[in-house]
């Protein structure tokens, strides 16, 4: 059941952008990895199509099958999350590595990027194709070539064209959007009123993401404010935490929740994929965050619990635990 529908202009509007920024052509065909009822594959899928172009789903996510159709289909482009790229890298290290070279565009979103992971990429795809972008099912923020990342390490980029992006008091981002890309939440009014607020450049929303801006206008993320985390008093974003531990030699992927404590109110942990030791994480963490930042609790996983676009299960970490 449809909980909301553009107008027919507006979608023709949106997707003009998305044909804009990614050059959408009737050459193209695009590689489709995620489940297409969410926002950014069925974009570049959409796009695709009404550029002329052909798209090519193999179906539930599988590193074997995603390989062969690579190899048979010669896609040109494609979305990922960055757990797609950790599975095919994996793959690829036991069986080989195919043939990339038809691939101009390669764009990741929905969830960081392990450092690792994000060189590898670069390192692995042809040269100028690989790319981040940040947004959401409300709309579309930031967009940046690997080759900005190399020179703004952690930025998700700059504004995309035709938006314009503000940091607030405490934090959080604030999008101004042309006005066939504004929304309303169905049916729930107070859920839009604070979503939205009126700036000197027009209209911005937020979906409560938290981060910074650097002099040259590319935007790095915290976290988000429902995430925060309260411990002694400090304010601890888990994102910054991930990213730190993500530093560490044999961290695959780690999510860091929230678990009550009688002296600290609520203590930092780490669930932690990969081969690192307890003590490799202990110490990074002194080297690099402050005491209150640092994990108290570490419970190594086999997997961390995903949404169908990659993200983490916050809501679900904590039982990892019991």
């Amino acid at each position: 059941m449809f909980s909301g529908l553009l107008t027919r202009s507006d979608a023709e509007a949106l997707l003009a952008e998305e044909r804009d920024l990614w050059g959408f052509s009737p050459d193209d065909v695009n590689l489709v990895l995620s489940p297409l009822h969410h926002s950014a594959p069925l974009r570049f899928a959409m796009g695709t199509l009404l550029a002329g172009g052909r798209i090519v789903v193999p179906g539930r996510f599988d590193p074997e099958r995603v390989t062969d159709g690579i190899r048979t289909e010669r896609p040109t482009t494609m979305f990922c999350v960055p757990t797609h790229l950790q599975r095919l890298f994996a793959h690829w290290d036991e069986f080989g590595t195919p043939d990339l070279s038809s691939f101009r565009l390669v764009a990741h979103a929905g969830a960081p990027c392990p450092v690792a992971v994000k060189h590898r990429l670069i390192e692995t795809f042809p040269a100028g194709s690989t790319w981040e972008f940040y947004g959401s099912t409300e709309g579309q923020f930031t967009a940046c070539r690997s080759e900005e990342w190399l020179t703004h390490p952690g930025s998700v980029g700059r504004a995309r064209p035709g938006r314009s992006i503000t940091v607030d008091d405490e934090g959080r981002l604030w999008c101004v959007v042309p006005a066939h890309a504004r929304f309303t939440y169905l049916g729930d009014p107070q859920k839009t009123a604070q979503a939205w607020r009126e700036t000197p450049a027009g209209p911005a929303f937020t979906v409560g993401d938290v981060g910074r801006i650097d002099a040259d206008g590319y935007v790095h993320l915290d976290g988000r404010r429902d995430d925060l985390v309260i411990s002694g008093g400090v304010n601890v974003y888990p994102l910054e935490v991930e990213n730190a531990l993500r530093e560490v030699p044999g961290v695959e992927d780690v999510g860091v929740f929230a678990m009550p404590d009688p002296a600290w109110g609520q203590r930092v942990c780490a669930a932690v994929v990969g081969t690192a030791t307890e003590a490799d994480l202990r110490e990074h963490a002194v080297a690099v965050l402050a005491p209150a930042k640092r994990p108290k609790t570490y419970v190594h996983v086999a997997e961390l619990p995903l949404t169908a676009t990659g993200k983490v299960r916050r809501d679900q970490l904590p039982a990892l635990l019991a």
